[in-house]
């Protein structure tokens, strides 16, 4: 049988790239990562990925959303960095709690090592304790069918706490071989516009940076608003001393993230990595991808939904919920809109001053009280004026407490977390729950299975009834008011496998009115949106084609 692919001559012991980043945080070191990887599986290679964070916490379960964005979970219950949100939506590998470290894991390894007597009495240093512990992580990714391991380290080189992290990934090279390792490291390159000129300094002192540390990166990316010309990217090689061909200029892309694997494409990255490592790999398939660019580019509708949040100033604390609505907006030909509201402001306000001419609601998760009574208003608002809604972990929960309140008439029904004493708990702690004292990687994480009930629109719009999908909550709705909520028209029509735990609410008299305890949002890709996602966005449409149509029927 003659292989789909052209094969380079190589050998197939695993390689390594390392992605580092210089100069300024938040220049994209996940994104390009997580492009170079696609690249890499497009080529039919198998790829692992990788985040180390060089932070002290054990993981970003407990940290603020205001400082570090949302917390990705992945099937097996992992806190981890929102990178691995990238990884994911890019690429097909699987990712496990060995795609991420942080500082504070491994130290606290290397201490639980040290309190067993496991280093014999000698002293344990950061080198070569620490960065021997660095260098499992790493290499436990390695070996096997897995042809490429890319590792991608948080920060900027310059940080202090970095510093046994590089150190670690210089080490690497001796061990596996340098022709097996490549170093690839991003940067800025700014415009100044009262000299009218990019400044290519920072890059050259970011780099000399890293080879005082005794790496030599192997490919540049510069990143920068606008394209360079070529004396400044030969300029940025020689001071570099990176080969002209490895300077790759990476400008801001105009429509969408999801642009930049083709435009690494078109500067053959994946080329010129498969030639420097020596990788059998085939030809680039990327026309699907590049057709889904190209619709993106020119879509037929736009729509415009609102996200009533607790942490809405920071983008970041949403991440995948906004992608997860992009992708939707993708399979319907629909560039989305989003209407970031602050839940506090609609307490304040009101929900019609926010919410009035929307074409559909989401209420996205969190954590403490904060803000609730205006994500309640919201759900009402869209209940009782038929707007599409969607509610996500806490969002299902604060719909349960408002169907309850105005519904069932239960004034001071609540949630425990909010009020401890309330006389109609609807949603309370989880049974196992009640004992856990330590806040860190104690709630209900990771991927479990729900059961659909066979007439509902979830069933429907998953085309299955047995789904898994990824938690992250202590609370519930209490099984106690499940009756009263069916009577009153709300169906509870996802459960856990054993019945009790409900996972999904359904309201069928509303237009469009889904709620689950889970995150569906960490599970939705650019070429494979989620069915969720993809359904709300449809009811989306078809409320403002309604609309419309109710509108030219009242001016005609």
């Amino acid at each position: 049988m003659v292989s789909p692919f052209d094969p380079f001559p190589g050998d197939r012991r695993t390689k390594h790239i390392f992605v580092t980043g210089g100069v300024v945080s938040s220049l994209g070191k996940g994104l390009t990562a997580a492009s170079i990887a696609l690249l890499l599986e497009r080529r039919g290679l198998s790829v692992r990925m990788q985040k180390l964070d060089p932070y002290l916490n054990v993981d970003p379960g407990t940290m603020s959303p205001y400082q570090h964005g949302e917390v990705y979970v992945l099937d097996d219950g992992s806190e981890t960095d929102l990178d691995l949100g990238h990884y994911e939506r890019f690429t097909d590998g699987p990712l496990t709690r060995q795609s991420n470290y942080t500082a504070g894991q491994i130290y606290k390894s290397v201490l639980e090592k040290e309190r067993r007597g496991e280093y014999l009495g000698r002293t344990v240093q950061v080198v070569p304790h620490v960065t021997d512990e660095i260098k499992h992580a790493i290499l436990d990714l390695a070996g096997g069918d897995v042809d490429v391991v890319i590792t991608e380290l948080g920060g900027t080189v310059g940080d202090i706490e970095g510093l046994p992290f590089l150190e670690a990934i210089r080490q690497i090279p001796l061990e596996v071989g340098r022709q097996n390792c490549l170093f690839l490291h991003l940067t800025l390159v700014p415009y100044l516009k009262a000299a009218r000129e990019a400044k290519t300094k920072p890059t050259q002192h970011s780099v000399q940076q890293l080879r005082t540390i005794g790496i030599q990166p192997d490919m540049l990316v510069v990143r920068c608003e606008r394209p360079l010309p070529r004396e400044h990217t030969e300029k940025i090689a020689g001071f570099c001393n990176v080969e002209r061909d490895m300077v790759v200029v990476e400008v801001d892309k105009e429509y969408s993230i999801y642009e930049v694997p083709q435009s690494l494409a078109e500067d053959n990255v994946d080329q010129k990595i498969v030639n420097r490592l020596r990788l059998n790999a085939g030809r680039l398939r990327l026309d699907d991808w590049t057709d889904l660019m190209r619709r993106n580019r020119h879509p037929e509708h736009e729509v415009t939904i609102a996200v009533v949040g607790k942490y809405i100033e920071h983008r970041d604390a949403y991440k995948s919920i906004y992608e997860a609505l992009t992708h939707a907006g993708f399979a319907h030909s629909a560039r989305v809109i989003f209407k970031r509201v602050d839940a506090e402001s609609v307490e304040q306000d009101g929900a019609a001053a926010h919410l009035s001419g929307v074409d559909a609601i989401l209420v996205p998760g969190g954590f403490g009280k904060r803000g609730i009574e205006g994500k309640i208003l919201a759900v009402r608002f869209a209940r009782e004026k038929g707007v599409p809604f969607f509610g996500i972990c806490l969002g299902m929960q604060v719909a349960v407490v408002e169907f309850a309140r105005n519904v069932l008439m239960l004034p001071h029904a609540d949630s425990t977390e909010f009020a401890a004493e309330t006389p109609d708990p609807v949603i309370c702690l989880l049974e196992e729950q009640k004992a856990v004292k330590n806040m860190g990687g104690t709630m209900r994480l990771g991927a479990q299975p729900c059961v659909l009930t066979e007439d509902s629109k979830s069933a429907e719009l998953y085309d299955t009834r047995h789904v898994s999908e990824r938690h992250r909550h202590r609370y519930e709705f209490n099984p106690a008011y499940r009756d009263q909520m069916i009577e009153h028209g709300l169906h509870p029509v996802g459960t856990g496998p054993d019945g009790v735990l409900v996972e999904v609410i359904e309201i069928p008299a509303h237009p469009w009115f889904i709620a689950v305890q889970f995150h569906p949002e960490f599970k939705s890709k650019p070429d494979r949106p989620h069915p969720l996602f993809k359904g709300f966005i449809g009811a989306a449409l078809d409320r403002q084609s309604e609309r419309s149509a109710a509108k030219a029927v009242a001016t005609a």
